[in-house]
């Protein structure tokens, strides 16, 4: 089985290299090709010596994942759902806005910790994505819109890991993905920039700390613990204390100097007066000096299973007010691209229906198969 190169962050492509005999400087005008080209084969790569070309021919591939559909939403948000084999498919979305391009990539098929208000996580989990699934995303995406626009400068300036799944339960092949994302031989990002949202797995949060601290977000959602533990369960294997004090650690490492915390906003179960003050009190005196933090209040975008609805606007605008008026910066986000199903906590779309998402694979390849005979014979003749 060949290597796929999407799976190496730079070390580790120069360590696939060295194995081939070939010194550093290969691995890095690879990575180049790869990741600021977006290169598909070797034969685009003219400053490789046509021996190195041959010898990746035998022994690696770039492969990235095929594309299933895409939709635009009015907003100008684009969703992309990628085929991972086996019946699963994963999607990533593009949010343009003024000043940057958000990128929002899932890490798993499905999700295990089952958070009551996101819709991924009721379509159950799947698998952990590898490293090349997980940058795949960047790569397609990036690529691909830099294409639509016909331009070389780049378009994607953020990178949210906030699509299917937790990225901290799938911690081995995250990290490489970010480092690929963080080089400056790849796609230069600053760690300002690259976030990975969190339910709260403490011990990997200490990890990340200490191996590549990004910007971290944390889906907070309850200002105590046994609302917490109803809607995230993973609040009953790290209750709020311990979640709150790995966010003090967290914070002596990390680019920014503020957590933010993730509060989706639900009607009659979390977004009343006195949740706000218990979240006030939370955040400013945890630990006897609290958490430096951003809140970021989420509309709830509703899904028939949940047994959830959306907070009036009033309602947020009220907890927002009691937040800010407490001396906590507070913004509240704003949906993109709910019409294709692509706004926060709404990433399971035709994943749902896994059945449905195998057959649509099946039959895209079954046309993909009669095409290349059909192809070869044009080209021969």
């Amino acid at each position: 089985m060949t290597a796929n190169l999407l799976d190496f962050d730079l070390e580790g492509l120069a360590a696939f290299c060295a194995q081939l005999g070939e010194k550093r400087f290969r691995a890095v005008q690879l990575f180049r090709w790869i990741h600021q080209r977006g290169a598909r084969d070797f034969d685009q790569m003219t400053d490789l010596a046509k021996s190195l070309r041959d010898k990746l021919r035998g022994c690696a591939r770039i492969e990235g994942l095929p594309v299933i559909t895409q939709q635009e939403s009015a907003d100008g948000t684009i969703k992309w759902l990628f085929d991972v084999r086996d019946g699963n498919a994963v999607e990533a979305v593009f949010i343009p806005e003024d000043d940057r391009g958000t990128l929002c990539v899932s890490s798993q098929a499905g999700c295990a910790v089952g958070c009551r208000f996101c819709s991924t996580g009721h379509q159950g989990f799947s698998r952990n994505l590898t490293t090349g699934e997980i940058l795949a995303q960047l790569w397609f995406a990036e690529h691909a819109l830099r294409d639509r626009r016909k331009s070389s400068e780049r378009v994607i300036s953020n990178v949210v890991m906030m699509g299917m799944g937790e990225p901290l339960q799938n911690y081995g092949a995250l990290v490489p993905a970010l480092r690929a994302m963080l080089d400056d031989h790849g796609y230069g990002l600053s760690r300002r920039r690259v976030t990975v949202s969190t339910s709260g797995v403490v011990p990997m949060m200490d990890r990340l700390a200490q191996d590549c601290p990004v910007a971290l977000a944390v889906s907070l959602h309850a200002p105590n613990d046994p609302l917490r533990d109803n809607l995230v369960p993973l609040n009953r294997k790290y209750p709020l204390a311990e979640l709150l004090d790995a966010c003090n650690r967290y914070l002596q490492h990390a680019p920014r100097d503020f957590i933010t915390f993730e509060y989706c906003m639900l009607d009659g179960v979390n977004d009343q007066p006195e949740h706000a003050r218990q979240l006030v009190d939370l955040v400013r005196h945890h630990g006897g000096h609290g958490v430096s933090c951003k809140l970021n209040l989420i509309p709830f975008n509703p899904f028939p299973a949940s047994g959830l609805t959306r907070s009036p606007n009033t309602r947020v605008a009220a907890f927002a007010k009691l937040l800010s008026d407490a001396g906590i910066v507070t913004t509240v986000r704003k949906t993109r691209g709910d019409d294709i199903d692509a706004a926060c906590g709404q990433l399971a779309g035709d994943v749902r229906d896994r059945t449905r998402v195998g057959e649509r694979i099946a039959q895209q390849r079954t046309v993909i198969l009669k095409q290349v005979p059909a192809a070869a014979a044009a080209k021969e003749g």
